[in-house]
């Protein structure tokens, strides 16, 4: 009997692997495997090989893109952070939340995990919105 391996389908938003090598080229602007490999905190223990296996999913992603210098590839981010969170809080709209914000607020706040001063900001920023 045969057995067909399926692989896993290649998700467009940043998995925290992902993310946490992004922040490191964010920081630093642009970053050989090198820069990343050293730049990540001790308890991450990743091979350089690994960080740069991740570095051209995120290059296939289109959130990078490299360029070469000598022997190094050099990466640069195509995408911000701001960017990155806007696709992850769309992709959690369209997986969790029907397409739906007011889905998502009406679970943030009734699971209380909008504390009272994040609400009031929230509220004075929707009176401005409806203002305008």
């Amino acid at each position: 009997m045969e057995q067909t391996l399926l692989a896993r389908k290649r998700s467009p938003s940043l998995t925290d692997a992902e993310l946490r090598l992004m922040e490191v080229v964010w920081q630093k602007g642009s970053a050989t495997v090198s820069d990343v490999v050293e730049a990540l905190p001790a308890r991450v223990n990743l091979a350089y090989s690994t960080v740069l296996t991740t570095l051209r999913i995120l290059e296939q992603k289109g959130y990078l893109k490299h360029s070469k210098e000598g022997r190094a590839f050099v990466y640069q981010s195509l995408i911000g952070r701001d960017q990155a969170r806007e696709n992850a809080v769309t992709h959690l709209l369209r997986r969790f939340f029907e397409g739906s914000p007011e889905l998502l607020m009406l679970n943030l706040v009734e699971g209380n995990k909008i504390r009272p001063e994040e609400l009031q900001r929230l509220r004075r920023r929707i009176a401005e919105e409806e203002e305008s």
